[in-house]
């Protein structure tokens, strides 16, 4: 009887035990990266197969990249630093708006990112000042930086005044209207006069869905999102 009672219990506490939306979108990002690094070492040709390319979606082929690329990224060191941004923003953010609302904010908001990317590239990448600022049609892009950005882009809406700071500046924070905008308006700056192949599109893409969504529930449940703003001044 005690031996049953002690394994009830134990099965009780692992029961209560639950990951968040959060860790769980870290571990699936380490899992697929890790597949995609071997997958790439294997085989340079597999690429197409989980990055996104905004040519192959324009002729209506490999779309299911449109959710693959988000999960994968370039390298440790890419992934490492998304996975960190996302751990420090994403908790907060998953429990303002609840488990269920902020998966689907998440999913979605970097499947626009990724389609704005698509468009854009596809469109008006066509010269070499078009691929410096909208990116080119032929280069793959991964990441999880577009549902990152709209997370950073939510955070402008709701929480405005909430300090940012930047990953290697750790004694330098501003507000997030002011630290946000600044960074896109930098790293996008920096990227076309360098020509560094950086996703800004979908960074900005991201940003965007985080405002849109902000901008929603600021109007929806106002005197919860000015109680919540009184918590953080």
């Amino acid at each position: 009887m005690n031996y049953y009672i002690k394994k009830k219990k134990r099965k009780s506490l692992i029961g209560r035990i639950k990951f968040s939306v959060v860790a769980w979108l870290i571990i699936i990002n380490i899992i697929a990266s890790i597949i995609g690094f071997f997958l790439f070492a294997l085989s340079e040709d597999y690429i197409n197969y989980i990055a996104l390319k905004p040519e192959n979606i324009l002729q209506g082929k490999f779309l299911w990249t449109l959710i693959t690329h988000m999960f994968v990224h370039g390298g440790i060191g890419h992934l490492l630093i998304n996975m960190f941004v996302l751990f420090s923003l994403g908790g907060l953010c998953e429990k303002i708006i609840g488990r269920k609302r902020f998966l689907w904010f998440y999913i979605l908001s970097g499947l626009f990112a990724g389609i704005l990317s698509v468009l854009l590239a596809g469109f008006f990448g066509l010269t070499d000042l078009g691929q410096r600022i909208f990116g080119s049609p032929d280069i793959f892009m991964v990441g999880a930086s577009g549902a990152i950005f709209a997370i950073a882009g939510l955070y402008v809406v709701l929480l405005p005044r909430l300090k940012f700071m930047i990953i290697f500046l750790p004694f330098f924070s501003l507000p997030a209207y002011v630290m946000v905008p600044l960074v896109l308006f930098i790293m996008w700056g920096v990227s076309i006069l360098f020509n560094w192949p950086i996703g800004n599109v979908a960074h900005f893409g991201g940003f965007l869905a985080g405002i849109i969504y902000g901008s929603y529930l600021r109007t929806r449940y106002r005197k919860k999102v000015q109680r919540l703003q009184g918590r953080f001044r």
